[in-house]
């Protein structure tokens, strides 16, 4: 077989996109339009610059040019120093499936990867390699054969990783990976898809692992990267995945209203439409839809004879090597319905001690600082919620306590 014919075959692989996916049934389409329009709605001057949102408008097909437009300007004006390497990639992502030129935050990117290396020995899989991930596949999009050397490098370093990855960390790293693997430039030592191809069975069974008996692939948000994973790997996991019932599954959530953080509708949405972030290239550039589709009235709770509930609220520090040891608990009456983020300000109304602090991300509002106690990278330390012992999977501006619900801010060390 001649290189030009494999370099020929290889191209209609890329530009393949989805391998194999399920789609949402015509009755339901109503649910993933009103979750989509939420999303749009969410983008706004004040709000934070979300290139995952920009990403999912786009590979979805936006309802809201305006809004579009608003989203791709500022992402545009952002400034290379100011961001992580995985919003980096995530910015370069956003502005290519917006027919943007991302200018020099491709060189920027590049750079910063030809000299990465996990940090720290013991570092968080998840902040070590998630980032990481997302650079390579931003950097395999625009040139694959610049992108080879590093991307051999990052493989290694993935497959030397004993540590399972979190099923996000390893939804991206297939991605990227898939990438690569799809796009070996013409005249490449064949054995570089030989390791693509390895540390991909390695990663994809990983995450295959995970998959519930309801489909749901780690928990409800991190379901969505791991179905654009398992569409689209060459290398497929020993136990066949579901991805109907997967759907289905996630389909009953969307209308049980557990997606509402715009960051989660991003993550979900280019797998509700039969898309994923090796599409991005494929983008065609215009509005999709003349008139948006009217928002989904979510279920609600019932009224009970009381509109109040009362949450039991304790915030805990006990790590050695921090100065102020703490375990405190106090109760907390607040309307039926309210965020978590209500009762940390009643809370903090109430009693001086309960002092918070939080700083925006793309997930929302994250609380980093707690009684003078703030989250650092450098000691691997941040403030982590549990429903009594369960870790809550959304953010405090977000999440719902219930009545008699014993919510645990504690100082944590990963």
């Amino acid at each position: 077989m001649t290189w030009l014919t494999i370099y020929l075959l290889n191209l209609l692989w890329a530009m393949a996109g989805t391998q194999s996916s399920c789609s949402v049934p015509s009755e339901e389409q109503p649910w993933v339009d009103g979750i989509q329009v939420l999303m749009e709605n969410s983008v706004t001057k004040s709000a934070f610059a979300n290139p995952s949102i920009l990403i999912a408008m786009n590979l979805a097909g936006t309802y809201n040019p305006e809004t579009q437009k608003l989203l791709t300007y500022e992402l545009m004006d952002s400034d290379s120093a100011d961001l992580t390497i995985g919003q980096l990639a995530l910015t370069i992502m956003a502005l290519t499936s917006s027919c943007r030129d991302p200018g020099n935050k491709v060189s920027v990117l590049q750079n910063q990867m030809k000299n990465w290396a996990p940090s720290r020995r013991g570092e968080s899989e998840v902040r070590a390699f998630y980032g990481p991930s997302l650079a390579i596949l931003a950097l395999c999009q625009k040139n694959s054969e610049t992108t080879l050397p590093i991307a051999v490098s990052f493989a290694k370093i993935l497959m030397a990783n004993s540590s399972p990855f979190n099923v996000d960390t390893g939804a991206v790293a297939t991605l990227a990976l898939t990438c690569m693997y799809n796009r070996i430039p013409v005249g490449s030592n064949e054995n570089y898809r030989a390791l693509f191809a390895q540390a991909l069975k390695s990663i994809v069974e990983n995450i295959s692992s995970r998959i519930q008996a309801n489909g749901i692939i780690g928990d409800i948000y991190s379901t969505g990267l791991a179905m654009q994973a398992l569409s689209v790997t060459p290398e497929q996991p020993t136990n066949k995945w579901d991805c109907e019932k997967t759907m289905a599954t996630i389909l009953d959530e969307i209308k049980e209203g557990k997606f509402q953080n715009p960051m989660s509708i991003a993550q979900i949405l280019p797998s509700l439409k039969g898309k994923t972030y090796l599409d991005v290239p494929q983008v065609t550039c215009g509005p999709d839809h003349d008139v948006q589709p009217t928002l989904i009235d979510y279920p609600t709770t019932v009224p009970t004879a009381s509109n109040d509930i009362t949450v039991t609220y304790t915030i805990n520090n006990q790590l050695r090597g921090v100065d102020l040891l703490f375990n405190v608990t106090i109760e907390v009456s607040v309307k039926r319905g309210s965020v978590l983020l209500v009762i940390l300000e009643e809370a903090q109304r109430k009693n001086s001690m309960f002092k918070f602090e939080t700083t925006m991300t793309s997930w929302g509002l994250m609380v980093t600082s707690i009684n003078n106690i703030a989250e650092n990278a450098n000691h691997k330390t941040w403030w982590e919620f549990l429903s009594n012992k369960t870790p809550l999977n959304e953010g405090v501006s977000y999440y719902i306590p219930f009545d008699h619900e014993h919510i645990t801010a504690n100082f944590t060390q990963y």
